[in-house]
Order: C-alpha cells, then structure tokens, then sequence
C-alpha cells in the first residue's frame, strides 16, 4: 500500500477512473451500433498522426489527432455519401494510417522517444497536464450524452427508425465519431494502440451478458472496465510488466467467469423450465 504515497500512482489511479468513464460511454455506442471494426480503424489510422509528429518534431499527440479526425470525418462521409463500402473505407484508412506511420517512422533521424508508450501503453507516466486534458474531454462528452441520450439511443440501436422519427442520425453519428476519435488518441499513450480496442469493447461485451438496455449497458461496463483496471494497474506494479496488458487479461479472465456464470445461470434456467412443463 506505500505506493500510493506516490505522486506517479495516484495520478495512474485518476488516469484509470477517467478512463473507465470515457470507455463505459463510447464503448457502448461501438458495441450498440456495431462499429468495432471502425474503433480498429482509428486506432490504428492514428498511427499515421504519430509518425508525422516524429518526422517533423511536433506533438505526436497532437498530429496523432488531427490525423484520427481526419479519419473519422473521412470514414463518415465516405459510408454516408455511399462511394464505397464502410468496411473498405476502414481498411482503406487503417492500410494508409499504418503505412504512413512506418515510412515517417523509419525517415526519422535517431531514436524515436515514448514510441513503445504509444504502441502498448504506459498510464504510470501521465502528468498532472494529461489528467487535466483528459478530465476536460470526460466532461464534455459526457455532458453532450447526457444532453443527447435518446436520440444517441435510438441512433445506436435503429439508425433507420430513428430517422424516420425526425432524428438527425447524421450529425449524432459524427458528433460521437469526433468523440471516439479524440478519445481514442487520448488514451493511446496510457494503453496503448495494440491494446486501446479490447478496453473499448471487453468491458461492453461483458456487460451485454446481463443486459441489452443501453443505460444500464453504460453504467456496468464502466464498472466492470474500473475494477478490472484498478486490479490490472496493481498487478503491473508488483511484477513490473506494462499495465495495459494486465488490464487486458484481467478483462479477458473476468470475461471468461462471466460468461461461465451466465452459461451456468442459464442452463438452470432451462432445467427449470423443462421440469414445469414435465
């Protein structure tokens, strides 16, 4: 327990909570709409915005979000106007992300510093300036869902019928485009571009066990998404390996229980059922 006595660990702690929050609230939205090849897309595109940042001495970060912006606007309007299939323009954006990336990359004089941090993540080194960031991020999006919930609902799980119903599924859908885009390039650095996918949709997949209300969906996938966190980040400090893969396992394990419980639960259920009815 003195590591919390660390500065490095607490801002980990408030760096996981932050997280878990924006995971639970666009996670739910990928996994209700269906658009996990499209959070894949991003992450990955974003690459691109890292090794232009590196070639040309910027912000990687910075460049990483102009690029997965850029993707996100161009993914949307590609699958809107209907030139080419969404699943095409994904790939399209995800090749020419990853490959922009290794040729700037590899153009780059020297050593490339933080590179590894981006590729599998490092929340122990987040800054006061990170949180800060990253907090302002949080409560805009969650105040823009919070403001727009049921016609992000409806998009989410009938964008047709939600069109039909006068909503305009178009701007919802870019609007949390742009906020899965920023939040993804947000969280690169603390988990990683390998990894970024499966806390933004194990936590949901999990939650989709027990329940299909996107509400209730939102609120235990943020929770499930902390304490499997908080228990990947205390993992990672007592054998020293990077956190964002402990995370991940803890998800799959607490996944692999819950799935267990839930086929267990079920079979009951339908051992009941046969008995009444014999």
């Amino acid at each position: 327990m003195n590591i919390l006595q660390y500065t490095f660990f607490q801002n980990a702690i408030i760096g996981i909570i932050l997280i878990a929050i924006v995971a639970a609230i666009i996670g739910t939205y990928i996994v209700t709409r269906r658009m996990v090849f499209i959070a894949g897309g991003l992450t990955h595109a974003s690459f691109g915005g890292l090794g232009i940042g590196y070639y040309a001495g910027i912000s990687p970060t910075l460049s990483a979000l102009i690029f997965a912006i850029i993707t996100a606007l161009g993914i949307d309007h590609l699958s809107h106007a209907k030139r080419i299939r969404q699943d095409s323009s994904i790939a399209l954006f995800w090749a020419v992300g990853m490959a922009i990336g290794i040729i700037f990359i590899f153009l780059t004089p020297g050593y490339t510093p933080g590179l590894s941090e981006f590729l599998f993540g490092n929340i122990l080194t987040i800054t006061t300036h990170d949180i800060v960031l990253f907090a302002l991020y949080t409560l805009v999006l969650t105040g823009y869902v919070v403001w727009q919930l049921k016609p992000i609902i409806y998009t989410a799980f009938d964008a047709d019928f939600a069109r039909i119903q006068g909503i305009n599924t178009q701007r919802i859908n870019t609007c949390m485009m742009l906020f899965i885009a920023i939040g993804v390039v947000l969280s690169i650095r603390l988990i990683g571009i390998m990894l970024l996918l499966s806390v933004l949709t194990l936590p949901q997949v999990i939650a989709e066990l027990y329940t299909t209300r996107y509400k209730q969906m939102m609120i235990l996938s943020g929770i499930i998404g902390l304490i499997s966190s908080i228990i990947g980040l205390t993992i990672s400090a007592i054998i020293a390996v990077p956190t964002g893969a402990c995370i991940v396992m803890v998800l799959v394990a607490v996944y692999a229980i819950a799935r267990g419980v839930h086929t267990l639960h079920t079979h009951s259920l339908h051992k009941k059922a046969t008995h009444i009815r014999q």
